[in-house]
């Protein structure tokens, strides 16, 4: 069966933006055709048409930082659940954390994460593995044998890796690997006992912060060890002013980091916190105005290479508990397309700087061919721009439903994904 994507603008960045029909088939993009080109009644009968006039098909987009919970959390998410929830906020492919239990610090839980994602017929999953054995900070995990299995990089996400020697040892071995470290940059004796971020919010409500310096000081020690091994470090959502001056400077110098934000970071403040619902508690909290600020400067500059969701997936009694005893995390698959593409209509980013850092970006880092042109996968998302609607936790495809955005109205959504030629999600309406 071929599949025909007509009426669209085809965005990808560097490569095409103008209005194509696209023709699938045998999993991979058979043709980019003009939309003068006209197929054969014949051929037309065997051919699936797809309704996009008005949308953009970008290259899939693709959630560098998720958690699926699968093996050992499945009450908050399976793999097949996070990865149809993926599918239907647009994501062709997610990459997986490594906080599982057991954690995939070794290649036979990485097999199966990547078995049960095929199984799943939704978006694709590409493990991250674990730095260090039982992401405990003690000893290197089985990295080389990870990456024969399947991993596209390596982190203790979740946990910061304390021991500088530890962590200048994943660099130099990761570097002959050619696979990046995905750095939690938090310092935990600053950060410890606090729920949410350090200022007159959390007097308010009288509950203990936690500082700025708790992220940007385990950056700045990560940015020389990257000067240091020469290494590829990608740091996980930033969410301060001061860290991501010090990538943008590390940048300027020529350093090998990267860096990601999440849709929360430059949607809501600190003071967003209301009433002590644990629906906005999250790690790292959020910040400040000043912060939220700075976190929009750095993607309008290109200091913030990467949008990702940190899916965070968990029940209702982890949850429906004091503020300062409830877990960490709110779901984003679902959300994440919608609130970035406010950053669009606020006139910060361009559709195509929207695509760089939801699509192109990651895949670069998770070394994945995602271009629109022919023979390639057809990992495609479309994304219909005008789509106006109330987001409703309880329409999640997720097993979870913490999030702070329930009720927010919002322009933008999936229309259609597709992975390796094949409709994973289409809208109903």
């Amino acid at each position: 069966m071929q599949i025909l994507i007509k009426g669209a603008r085809v965005l990808d960045p560097g490569n095409i933006d103008e209005k194509k029909d696209l023709l699938i088939q045998d999993k991979v993009i058979a043709a980019i055709l003009d939309p003068s080109d006209t197929l054969s009644g014949k051929d037309l009968a065997q051919v699936q048409v797809v309704d996009a006039t008005g949308m953009i098909v970008v290259p899939g987009l693709i959630d560098m930082h998720v958690h699926l919970r699968e093996p050992g959390h499945e009450y908050k998410e399976t793999i097949e659940s996070g990865l149809k929830a993926a599918a239907k906020g647009g994501f062709t492919a997610v990459c997986s954390m490594p906080n599982t239990r057991p954690v995939n610090d070794n290649s036979q839980v990485t097999s199966f994460i990547i078995s049960q994602g095929k199984k799943a017929r939704a978006a694709k999953v590409y493990p991250a593995g674990a730095i260090s054995q039982g992401s405990s900070g003690v000893s290197l995990a089985e990295i080389f044998d990870m990456q024969q299995s399947g991993i596209r990089a390596v982190t203790d996400d979740g946990l910061p890796v304390d021991n500088s020697q530890l962590m200048r040892r994943s660099l130099e071995y990761c570097k002959g690997l050619d696979i990046p470290v995905f750095v939690h940059a938090e310092d935990k004796s600053l950060a410890d006992g606090g729920s949410m971020n350090e200022g007159p919010f959390a007097t308010f409500w009288g509950l203990k912060g936690i500082p700025n310096a708790a992220e940007s000081i385990m950056v700045v020690r990560d940015i020389a060890l990257c000067e240091l091994t020469g290494a590829a470090v990608h740091f996980c959502h930033m969410s301060t002013i001061e860290s991501i001056e010090a990538i943008r400077q590390a940048k300027k110098r020529g350093v090998n980091v990267t860096c990601e934000t999440a849709p929360h970071y430059f949607t809501l403040n600190d003071g967003a916190v209301i009433d002590y619902d644990t629906n906005f508690k999250i790690n790292p909290p959020l910040r400040s105005e000043q912060d939220r600020c700075a976190i929009i400067e750095g993607l309008v500059d290109g200091t913030i290479d990467v949008i990702a969701s940190d899916h965070a997936p968990h029940s209702v009694d982890e949850k429906d508990l004091e503020f300062d005893r409830a877990a960490f995390g709110i779901v984003g698959l679902e959300t994440s397309l919608a609130l970035s593409l406010k950053l669009v209509q606020d006139k910060f980013l361009s559709l195509s700087d929207l695509v760089e850092k939801m699509s192109k970006a990651p895949a670069r880092m998770l070394k994945i061919d995602n271009g629109i042109k022919p023979g390639n996968p057809a990992d495609l998302t479309v994304i219909d721009l005008e789509s106006c609607y109330e987001i409703d936790p309880a329409a999640f495809v997720s097993k979870s439903r913490n999030t702070p955005f329930a009720g927010r109205k919002v322009t933008g959504e999936a229309f259609l994904t597709m992975v390796d030629g094949r409709i994973v999600y289409q809208r109903n309406h």
